[in-house]
C-alpha cells in the first residue's frame, strides 16, 4: 500500500523542499540524455516525470529517485537511428514488461550475489562518469556546429560560480540544517547571476522545457512478429540495465541510509513505470544514483521527496519553463560535483594496499569497465571475475591425510573437490611409493549429501570393475 511515510510538517518539509531541489538537477540531465539518445527534448522530460512518479509510488526503496538514464539512452541510439521513435516507445513497454516479469518471479532477489569489491567498483566508475558528463558544460558551440573549451572572462565566471554553489552546501549545514543546502545554493547563484547580470550559460541554452500533458499514445508500430525481433534485444538489454542500476542503486541508498529497501518490489515498480512510459511517449529510465545522493542528503527519505520531485518537473513544463531556463547550468554543475565527491568511495583507495590484490584488481576493473562501457557489462564482467577468482583460490584448499593401515595406503581427502580442483587433486597422490594391494572404499563416515563424502576413499591397488572411475 502506498505511503507518504511523513507524520510531522518538518518531514513534509524537508521532504517537498527536497524534491524540488531535485527537479531542478533533472532538467539537465533529462535534456542531455534526451539528446544522446536522439529523441526530442520533451521525450526525456516525460521519462522523467512519469518514471519518477511511478516508480517512487510503486517502487520498493523509499527516497530513490528514477528518471531518464544516460546508461539506457546509450542502448537506445541505434534503434532510434535505424527505426524511429515510434519502435523506441514499442521497445521501453516490452522493456517494462520483463522487468515486472522479473519481480514476480523474484529476481531481485540475486543482487546480493553481487560481490563487495564489484559494488565498490560500480559506485566509483559511477562518480568519474557523472563527473566526466559536466564537463560538457564548460565548451560552447561555434556557429559552424564546432564545441570548443570555455576560455578567458566567460570560463572564470562559470568556474567561480560552480565553486560558489559548491562552497554553500559546503558550509551552509554546518549553520543550519533547517533548508535544502542545494536548493540554498541554487538560489543563491541565481540571484547573483541576475543582480549582477552575468554573462553564463543557462539550461535554457540546452533545449526549450516548454511543453503540456504527456497524452496516451499506443506506439505507431506494425504489431507483428517482425517488429517484436526488432524491439525484443534492445528490450531485453534495456531492461537488464534499468534492474541492474535500480538495484545497485538501492544496495548503495539502504547504505547509506542504514534502512533496507525491497529488490523485488523495486523490479515491479521500475517495470510499471516504463510500461506507463511507454504508452505515454517518454524513453523510459532507471534509479538516478546522482539524484538519488542529491535527494538523501538533502533530506528526502521517504516517497513523499520522489512524488513531489515528479510533480515539480511537470509543473516546470507546464507553467515555468520560463524561469527554469534561466537557471544558470554552473549552479546545477556544481550541484553534480560536490554529488560526485559524495558518491565516490575515497576509503577504497586507502584500503587499496591492505586488501587481497585480487579485490583491487576487480575494484579497479569494474570502474574502468564502467567508465569505457557501461555499467551492465562492468557489472557482469565483475560478476565473473569475482567468481573464477573464488573459484581459483578455493582450488588451492584441497589436501588428503595419508596412513598406513593393514599393508594398504589410506589417503582421506579433505577440501572441495569440482573442476578448478582436478589438477591439485591429482598432484596430491603418487602410486609409486603406494603399497601394491588394496581395495577401495567410499568415504560414508562423512554423511549423505557431503561434498567429500560423494568420493571415494583410495587405497592403492587393483581397482574392481564397479569402481574403476570416480562417481
Amino acid at each position: 500500500m502506498f505511503q507518504l511515510g511523513c507524520a510531522s510538517r518538518v518531514c513534509f518539509k524537508n521532504e517537498i523542499l527536497s524534491g524540488l531541489t531535485v527537479a531542478l538537477a533533472l532538467v539537465p540531465e533529462a535534456v542531455a540524455f534526451a539528446f544522446v539518445a536522439g529523441v526530442d527534448p520533451l521525450v526525456g522530460l516525460y521519462a522523467a516525470f512519469m518514471v519518477g512518479l511511478l516508480a517512487a509510488i510503486f517502487g520498493g526503496r523509499p527516497g530513490m529517485i528514477s528518471g531518464a538514464t544516460g546508461s539506457m539512452a546509450v542502448v537506445m541510439v541505434a534503434l532510434v537511428a535505424g527505426h524511429g521513435v515510434e519502435y523506441l516507445f514499442a521497445a521501453v513497454v516490452l522493456a517494462g514488461l520483463i522487468q515486472m516479469g522479473a519481480g514476480v518471479l523474484r529476481l531481485g532477489k540475486f543482487i546480493r550475489i553481487v560481490p563487495h569489491p564489484v559494488m565498490l567498483g560500480f559506485v566509483n566508475g559511477l562518480a568519474i562518469v557523472i563527473f566526466l558528463a559536466q564537463l560538457q558544460h564548460f565548451q560552447v558551440t561555434s556557429a559552424a556546429g564546432v564545441k570548443h573549451w570555455l576560455g578567458g572572462e566567460p570560463l572564470a565566471i562559470f568556474a567561480g560560480l560552480t565553486l560558489l554553489t559548491m562552497a554553500i552546501i559546503y558550509f551552509l549545514p554546518r549553520l543550519t540544517a533547517s533548508f535544502p543546502a542545494a536548493l540554498a545554493a541554487i538560489i543563491a547563484v541565481i540571484l547573483l547571476v541576475l543582480g549582477l547580470n552575468l554573462d553564463t550559460v543557462t539550461v535554457g541554452d540546452l533545449a526549450s522545457i516548454k511543453g503540456g500533458l504527456p497524452a496516451f499514445h499506443i506506439p505507431a508500430v506494425p504489431f507483428d512478429v517482425e517488429t517484436l525481433v526488432v524491439i525484443l534485444p534492445y528490450s531485453f538489454i534495456l531492461a537488464a540495465i534499468g534492474l541492474i542500476e535500480s538495484l545497485l542503486t538501492l544496495s548503495l541508498v539502504d547504505e547509506v541510509t542504514h534502512t533496507r529497501g525491497r529488490g523485488n518490489r523495486e523490479c515491479l515498480g521500475q517495470g510499471i513505470a516504463n510500461t506507463v512510459t511507454g504508452l505515454f511517449g517518454g524513453m523510459g529510465g532507471c534509479a538516478m544514483i546522482g539524484q538519488s545522493m542529491i535527494n538523501v542528503n538533502s533530506g528526502g527519505r521517504q516517497r513523499l521527496s520522489g512524488v513531489a520531485a515528479a510533480l515539480f518537473l511537470l509543473m516546470f513544463i507546464l507553467v515555468a519553463s520560463p524561469l527554469i531556463e534561466r537557471i544558470p547550468m554552473a549552479a546545477l554543475v556544481g550541484v553534480m560535483f560536490v554529488v560526485v565527491i559524495a558518491t565516490f568511495e575515497w576509503s577504497s583507495l586507502r584500503i587499496m594496499g591492505k586488501i587481497p590484490a585480487t579485490d583491487a584488481f576487480v575494484l579497479v576493473l569494474v570502474s574502468a569497465v564502467t567508465v569505457f562501457t557501461d555499467l551492465a557489462i562492468a557489472v557482469v564482467v565483475g560478476v565473473i571475475v569475482s567468481a573464477l577468482v573464488f573459484a581459483w583460490e578455493h582450488a588451492k584448499h584441497i589436501h588428503i591425510n595419508s596412513y598406513d593401515a593393514q599393508g594398504s595406503r589410506v589417503h582421506e581427502l579433505n577440501g572441495p573437490l569440482f573442476f578448478g580442483s582436478v589438477k591439485n587433486f591429482l598432484e596430491l597422490f603418487n602410486p609409486e611409493r603406494d603399497p601394491d594391494q588394496g581395495t577401495v572404499e567410499h568415504a560414508a563416515d562423512y554423511g549423505p549429501g557431503h561434498p567429500i563424502g560423494l568420493w571415494p576413499r583410495f587405497r592403492r591397488g587393483t581397482l574392481p570393475s564397479s569402481a574403476s572411475t570416480v562417481p
